[in-house]
């Protein structure tokens, strides 16, 4: 089993919900697929690495990453060089989704990163488990709908950047 866990640049912190559940994936051997950025991504790193934790693999664009604490293997995803941004980035975001069975994301309600990730999930027809910061509780996600449950329980730029991203967003043309 390969999960995907991954969260906001802005959250540098795990809590002890989420430190729990990162526990059972590793009880449970499962392959963590976790991408390079600071926040989250270093956060899950750092506390795999505490454990020394070696089913993981490390997303990182074009090969470079930014973070890899553990010196796990590097996934490489090739982005083309006109790409920018949020674009450039969410490629390997995307890589991830499609080649995790599961996600786990840390969501602050702000981030349209994760959030993409979480609408990506469940357009690929795989679960996502949400720890949801704001309301400080656990979602299983399995389609549009949950999402937009989760959704309006935060803020009101919550509820934008999911419109926005159900329908502008190019990182949703996944095929």
């Amino acid at each position: 089993m390969k999960v995907f866990v991954a969260g906001p640049r802005a959250v540098s912190i795990l809590n002890k919900q989420v430190k729990e559940r990162l526990f059972n994936i590793i009880n449970n051997n499962f392959t963590v697929l976790v991408g390079d950025a600071n926040g989250v991504d270093k956060q899950v790193q750092k506390f795999l690495h505490s454990l020394n934790y070696r089913n993981v693999k490390v997303y990182a664009t074009n090969g470079k990453a930014r973070n890899n604490i553990g010196q796990w293997e590097v996934e490489k995803v090739e982005v083309e060089p006109h790409k920018k941004g949020f674009d450039y980035y969410a490629a390997k975001d995307i890589e991830m989704a499609k080649n995790a069975d599961y996600g786990f994301m840390i969501w602050n309600g702000q981030s349209k990163g994760t959030l993409n990730n979480i609408i990506n999930l469940t357009k690929l027809n795989k679960k996502v488990l949400v720890y949801f910061i704001p309301a400080k509780q656990f979602y299983t996600i399995k389609d549009v709908d949950d999402i937009k449950t989760m959704v309006n329980v935060g803020s009101e730029s919550a509820v934008a950047n999911l419109h926005e991203l159900m329908h502008n967003s190019e990182q949703l043309k996944l095929f």
